[in-house]
């Protein structure tokens, strides 16, 4: 269900994904104001039970409903096929990000395909999400060989032709944004940073540690078997295969200095790793094709 009427004029749509927001979605529009005549603004309400949706439409800007919650990726994958401006720039509804940095980041766009705000040391972030964070963000720079100064900033500008590219491996869920930073520094595409500043949000936090850190272990699987299993499969396949070996010569050496008969008989447990070894590299190189050809396929 759409309300407001589409406007093709503008190169800029700003996205907002907004889920249950009625006490910061009329503060954050107010703060887009001098935004109404420059930018298509789009907010995305995601199966909201109170009066977000209606406060966004009062507010005259274009708003999308979900009839029922179809998560944070869900909201913006659809905002950004209903965008009429080339580049896009999306950011949160519980008054986190500053909507006077938006200027920063189109400044930064030129040859990039997309910038990020990257939070400082003086943005607010919960104590517990920050161990699950900094796991994430070892692992994604591991993939992604790389120094990657915020992972998963919901504030930033991408070209709509882009993004359009990996929507067929974005998630519905939370990690829309980690997914797309890798997906960007897997495939060659320019991206830049420049530091922003959050605030506390408005509202109540929906974080809860058991589920939220469920899913940051099921995303760590995730974008490894997505964009480099061979990094992981590899490196496990020859400490295998060295433990093997090692436990087969460790075998011999003691079984020798013991008069065992045959001194250099191969024992289960080092076959057992050996053949191990074989088959992690096997199924690595089957992942890596997969996600070659997941990755590959455009919309």
């Amino acid at each position: 269900m759409e309300h407001a009427t589409r406007n093709t004029q503008h190169a800029i749509t700003i996205l907002i994904p907004a889920y249950n927001v009625e006490a910061s979605i009329g503060n954050v529009l107010e703060g887009l104001r001098e935004w109404r005549d420059r930018a298509e603004i789009i907010v995305v309400s995601d199966g909201s039970t109170d009066r977000t949706p209606e406060i966004a439409e009062r507010a005259g800007v274009r708003v999308i409903r979900h009839r029922v919650n179809k998560g944070y990726g869900a909201a913006l994958k659809i905002g950004i096929r209903a965008a009429a401006g080339d580049i896009i720039v999306m950011m949160d509804a519980d008054g986190e990000h500053n909507t006077a940095q938006i200027q920063r980041l189109i400044d930064a766009m030129n040859d990039n395909d997309m910038v990020v705000g990257a939070r400082g040391k003086d943005s607010y972030t919960p104590l517990i999400r920050r161990p699950g964070k900094w796991i994430l963000s070892k692992v994604a720079n591991y993939l992604a060989q790389t120094n990657i100064p915020d992972l998963n900033s919901g504030f930033r500008a991408f070209r709509k032709e882009v993004a359009l590219r990996f929507l067929h491996i974005l998630p519905n869920g939370f990690s829309f944004t980690t997914t797309l930073t890798l997906a960007l520094f897997k495939e060659g595409h320019n991206t830049a940073y420049v530091p922003i500043t959050t605030t506390l949000r408005v509202g109540t936090s929906t974080v809860n540690p058991i589920r939220d850190g469920i899913n940051t272990l099921m995303l760590i699987v995730r974008i490894v078997a997505l964009f480099d299993p061979i990094r992981v499969f590899l490196p496990t396949s020859i400490a295998l295969f060295l433990l093997g070996v090692a436990y087969w010569i460790g075998s011999g050496i003691f079984r020798y200095a013991s008069h065992l008969e045959p001194a250099f008989h191969i024992p289960s447990g080092a076959v057992t790793a050996i053949l191990a070894s074989i088959i992690v590299f096997m199924f690595g190189i089957l992942a890596d094709q997969v996600s070659a050809i997941r990755r590959e396929k455009y919309e």
